[in-house]
């Protein structure tokens, strides 16, 4: 098999893919030395699972746990840019249709057994049997392995497939739902100390990780929904990182010395679909106007003057595949004039859903703005689970979330929402469907790019949804924590993080 380098060469011109090599023998050795330390770090997510694989593969608190204890063959560093982690090269034809990855030598899991190819196809089986929204990602895609290396073979060629595999943990080939009740074999930088569903998550070093070993003695990821009470914790000592801060904390956190404030600029798009199987949204100028009725400006400046900034497009600037688009102006008179000339009911009661109470004062204004013009909505907050289960139901007329893009491919994000076997937004568009699929399966990166840009402007006209807002992610961390950086998606990772003596 060809090196690394020389395949991400050879596919480059093809698929539009990069992959650099990992620092040799650095990589492999692990190294740095352990400054050692404990800390204890919460988000707005409770960790309710760390399957990596299973339905609640990609909740927020199941995702950052399983960044933290499981390695996935390659990671994202950018658009079409990818590190090797457990695999050390991988080779893809011309067609796009078959994708082998070699895996490391002599890498093992935390209990010491090896990591083999075998353990990588079971994996990928469990994430496509889950049947959770990431499984979309691989219909159709078959799977092959050795001992050392491991072979996908979509049946249409998919050169965003790679992008898609960063989000496929490797464990071990039996493994089942039932191992992550306790203390299940891991293959990142940590393991498993302790674990209570929906409360706190402990782990130490991984002492038989393949890379550089973490440099803490532990870390306690804890259930902390309610952001005042993690800020709180934070300035006491507490907490040691905390994420999913509101804008208006930041000026606090600013002002004392013994916390620092990091943003990071991930994929992220506050998205508010609205339900085109809705009746009352069935119209494409009634969505629209729906939007235009919104200020969605005033609102970023209000609410987000920290992480926020107006939207042109259904993905963000750093995915493969964005396209910008004009913004829709407000204009609540001509909003209020579209909306009479469709024909919208005027009496409907529009359901707006919602999980996060970050988003309570985003949703009571985008209330209040459509009343403004004689449109009634009902702000519900619902539980995450309950908020899931309805989102997939198509139980609600416009919902908000934050929808970000893993991998970095619009494949992830377009590709797996809005064609109309996806059934998540009520909107189905066959002539959407076509342009989708040529997004997916070109092996030229500059037809894919275009035909991103044909589905994003089909998406933004028809109002699929409401784009208002790209998100930064913010971080608040002690002074004293160090080597703290988020991932290319803007989501946090601790394998480098040191406590100052």
């Amino acid at each position: 098999m060809r090196s690394l380098r020389h395949a991400a060469i050879a596919v480059t011109a093809l698929v539009g893919l990069v992959a650099t090599t990992a620092c040799g023998a650095d990589a492999a050795d692990g190294g740095g030395d352990a400054s050692g330390g404990e800390i204890a770090v919460a988000g707005q997510f409770p960790t309710e699972s760390i399957d990596p694989n299973g339905t609640l593969a990609i909740d927020g608190g199941t995702r950052v746990a399983s960044m933290q204890l499981y390695s996935p063959l390659l990671e994202t560093i950018g658009p079409g840019e990818f590190d090797p982690k457990a695999a050390e090269s991988w080779e893809i034809n011309d067609t796009a249709t078959e994708f082998t990855f070699t895996l490391r030598d002599g890498i093992t899991f935390s209990d010491g057994s090896p990591i083999t190819g075998q353990d990588v196809a079971a994996s990928f089986e469990r994430t496509v049997a889950a049947k959770s929204p990431f499984s979309a990602n691989f219909v159709d895609v078959g799977v092959t392995a050795t001992d050392d290396t491991v072979t996908f073979t979509p049946a249409e060629p998919d050169p965003a497939l790679p992008a898609k595999l960063t989000g496929v943990m490797i464990t071990p080939a039996d493994a089942t739902e039932d191992s992550y009740l306790d203390k299940p074999v891991t293959s990142g930088p940590f393991k498993v100390e302790s674990f209570t569903p929906g409360g706190d998550l402990v782990m130490v070093p991984n002492d038989k990780y393949w890379g550089d070993k973490p440099k803490l003695d532990r870390l306690t990821i804890r259930s902390i929904p309610e952001v005042a009470a993690r800020v709180t914790a934070l300035e006491t000592g507490e907490l040691d990182v905390i994420w999913g801060i509101s804008d208006d904390q930041v000026t606090q956190l600013n002002g004392n010395s013994e916390v620092k404030v990091v943003s990071a600029t991930g994929s992220a798009v506050i998205t508010m679909w609205m339900n085109a199987s809705t009746p009352a949204l069935g119209k494409a100028e009634v969505r629209r106007a729906l939007w235009q009725a919104v200020d969605f400006d005033k609102k970023i400046k209000a609410l987000y003057p920290e992480s926020g900034e107006p939207a042109d497009s259904v993905v963000g600037p750093t995915v493969f595949g964005y396209a910008p688009q004009e913004p829709v102006a407000y204009d609540p008179d001509a909003a209020k004039q579209a909306l009479a000339d469709a024909g919208f009911d005027f009496d409907t009661t529009l359901r707006f859903h919602f999980s996060q109470a970050q988003f309570r004062q985003w949703v009571d204004s985008v209330v209040s703005d459509l009343a403004a013009i004689g449109v009634k909505a009902e702000a519900l907050e619902k539980e995450q689970a309950v908020y899931t289960e309805d989102l997939l139901a198509l139980n609600w007329d416009i919902n908000i979330q934050q929808v970000g893009t893993l991998g970095l491919d619009a494949s992830y994000n377009l590709g797996r929402l809005y064609t109309c076997a996806a059934e998540r937004t009520g909107y189905c568009n066959p002539e959407l469907d076509t342009i989708l699929k040529r997004a997916g399966t070109s092996v030229d990166p500059e037809e894919r790019k275009a035909a991103y840009a044909d589905a994003t402007e089909l998406i933004w006209n028809e109002a699929v949804g409401m784009f208002p807002m790209f998100a930064k992610n913010l971080f608040a961390t002690r002074a004293s924590v160090s080597g703290f950086e988020p991932d290319g998606e803007g989501l946090p990772r601790f394998d480098s993080v040191s406590i100052d003596e």
